[in-house]
């Protein structure tokens, strides 16, 4: 354990230095972390009062930094600590980060400086809610979002406070996208967080499965629904009424029903993957007690989802304004969910086909295949914490860019795998920038030195 006592002291210490800021610059990385953490700040600046200007960027290069070198107050959020070059800006500069440091000369509330991994104990969104002690949902919904589930030690004690201010209540039930919002085969068709094998994406084997369950899809019974509000009506609508039937959610199935089903699928995936990765389907699941019934933001798993569709597809402001349940925001950013899980879903059905294992590493090269914006996900998802290497999956960023991901396990980073380190002095060596957490990090290199970089990477597993 950590020197929590200091961590909270330095985050006290960080909110007091913002208080004293007229109206600062506020830049936050464009991932569910950085659009929770960068809510976090802005949702709290707004509480008091105080104006502010916000930015969401992909990485901190040096054509961005010089772009804001005259900003006379920068907050960074879920981004800094990994960039040296923070510390060459001549404004008053906050960081508020969880990613391991380079630079120690400004103000950072991160908890590598006490003795915490920022990779499994915080997310950024957790080290802004205990900046601010506002808005603890969104420090949940950001440590789910940066797949730091089970929640331990300071994501611990946030939700302590989320459960004692009855914003979360926790339970343990599947961990698949659309409990509650899902017609029974599209829950299992679409699933990707976790990917099954053999379900996702085959619409017989789903139909099949069903049938061999013994689960009907349809229940019997009228729903009222044709007198209701026009939302009722819409909700109706979208499950596939028809008549007085409509289709079932997996929230509808009984307790027996719910028990064969999460037990076929956890023996399908131990055959198909491994039995680690079946372990995975059930596990601790997140309600957002304050956030609106019958949405996707009542479930911090689908939450941070929606998030992710936000920022991965350019548009991480929305994410924010979602975050802090702007007029019109969740509608719209509905519609990027739907593109946001198809390319999801092509992702991973091209990751499962082209990963290679090349001795001390698993290779996915998804050049021209899979964007660079998602690559990182996919490389998690098709992971699963099930492996006994690293991953590193490539992606074009630009012409003549790579863009690199890495997943490890903790079991890795027991036993001394430090992603963020390795990619660092990778990058070091063949002219890239990168880093991040000893169990996942990023980087992006030349093309032409795409061998160099293989040779070092490899060189220090």
């Amino acid at each position: 354990m950590g020197n929590v006592e200091g961590f909270l002291s330095r985050c006290a210490e960080a909110r007091e230095a913002i208080v004293r800021m007229r109206e600062p610059l506020v830049v936050h990385h464009y991932d569910c972390d950085g659009i929770t953490s960068g809510s976090i700040v802005a949702g709290s600046l707004e509480k008091m009062g105080k104006p502010y200007r916000a930015q969401s960027v992909r990485k901190l290069d040096d054509g961005f930094l010089a772009s804001i070198a005259h900003e006379p107050e920068i907050i960074f959020v879920d981004l800094g600590s990994g960039t040296a070059g923070i510390d060459s800006l001549a404004g008053n500069v906050v960081a508020i980060d969880h990613h391991q440091q380079k630079s120690s000369s400004r103000l950072q509330a991160n908890p590598h400086a006490f003795g915490f991994d920022g990779g499994t104990d915080v997310s950024a969104a957790g080290c802004a809610y205990f900046v601010f002690r506002e808005f603890v949902e969104l420090g949940v919904v950001g440590a789910i979002g940066d797949i730091q589930a089970p929640l331990r030690s300071l994501n611990a004690l946030m939700l302590d406070d989320a459960v004692r201010q009855k914003a979360v209540a926790v339970e343990k039930d599947i961990l698949l996208f659309g409990r509650n919002s899902r017609p029974l085969k599209q829950f299992l068709l679409y699933a990707d967080e976790p990917y099954l094998p053999g379900i996702t994406g085959q619409d017989d084997a789903c139909d099949a499965l069903l049938r061999e369950l013994g689960i009907e899809q349809r229940q019997k019974g009228a729903t009222g629904a044709e007198g209701g509000s026009a939302a009722l009506r819409q909700k109706s609508a979208e499950q596939g009424e028809a008549g007085s039937e409509k289709w079932r959610t997996y929230s509808d199935l009984s307790f027996d029903e719910r028990r064969a089903l999460v037990s076929s699928l956890a023996k399908l995936v131990a055959m198909r993957s491994s039995q680690e990765a079946a372990s995975r389907l059930v596990g601790d699941t997140y309600n957002l007690l304050r956030m609106p019934q019958g949405t996707l933001l009542r479930d911090a798993s689908e939450f941070s989802t929606l998030l992710n569709a936000c920022g991965r597809n350019s548009r991480p402001e929305l994410g924010v304004s979602v975050c802090l349940q702007r007029a019109g925001a969740y509608v719209e950013a509905q519609s990027l969910l739907a593109e946001h899980r198809r390319n999801l879903r092509a992702g991973m059905d091209f990751a499962s086909k082209n990963t290679q294992d090349i001795g001390k590493f698993l290779l996915l090269d998804a050049r021209g295949a899979i964007p660079d914006s998602i690559i990182g996900v996919v490389a998690g998802m098709l992971y699963a914490g099930s492996r006994k290497k690293p991953i590193l999956a490539l992606s074009l960023e630009a012409p003549g860019k790579i863009k690199l991901s890495t997943r490890g396990t903790r079991a890795l980073v027991e036993a001394g795998l430090n992603l963020g380190k390795i990619l660092s002095e990778c990058c070091a060596q063949v002219g890239g920038a990168g880093g991040g957490h000893n169990i996942a990090a990023g980087a992006t290199i030349p093309e032409e030195k795409l061998n160099d970089f293989l040779k070092e990477f490899a060189a220090r597993l």
